[in-house]
């Protein structure tokens, strides 16, 4: 069965979103953040993931991305996506300091992966990303318009170069982020 998403051309670069199951606010917390963002480290660095834009929300997070040809784009993002879950996995089940809201979003992601033939015993993120090619000057500004503007839309702040987890502030020229980017 095709899906309407999917990676046709591994040299294109894409938008994708990688939501967690139940829309869990789980990037709330600096610990799940940083493993996520170690992990892109690890992909830029030793798969050929190439990041153009990110922005990390409560519960999910937006990229443009693309692959240097390394490995193929839909590799490299199923490798990130299963090592992030097992990793952030590991800190849930070592969490001691919020033990309440960890026994539930445990209890959920091991609900999920269980009613989910594509995993054993736990899912941590949903199965999809639904990557769009960005194939054009208009849509790539219009992704990266959103991306940058999530926050402010949700309303956590008022510019977009206010977010620490934005690529918002390196495209300002305000501040680094914690992502290395190649500028569209």
């Amino acid at each position: 069965m095709s899906r309407k998403y999917k990676i046709h051309n591994q040299s294109s670069i894409y938008f994708v979103t990688f939501t967690v199951i139940d829309w869990i606010d789980i990037f709330i917390r600096d610990e799940y953040r940083a493993v996520v963002v170690e992990s892109i480290r690890y992909c830029q660095e030793n798969k050929g993931l190439e990041v153009y834009a990110y922005c990390f929300m409560t519960s999910h997070i937006h990229l443009i991305i693309g692959a240097n040809s390394l490995l193929p784009l839909e590799g490299i993002i199923r490798d990130l996506k299963a090592f992030t879950s097992r990793h952030i996995r590991k800190v849930l089940e070592d969490d001691r300091q919020v033990k309440e809201s960890r026994d539930w979003i445990l209890k959920r992601m091991y609900h999920a992966g269980k009613h989910n033939s594509n995993n054993k015993d736990f899912q941590f993120w949903q199965q999809h990303s639904h990557p769009i090619e960005l194939n054009t000057t208009a849509i790539i500004e219009q992704k990266l318009d959103y991306i940058h503007l999530n926050p402010v839309d949700a309303g956590f702040i008022d510019v977009p170069e206010c977010w620490t987890y934005s690529s918002a502030r390196d495209y300002a020229g305000i501040a680094k982020g914690p992502i290395e980017l190649i500028f569209l």
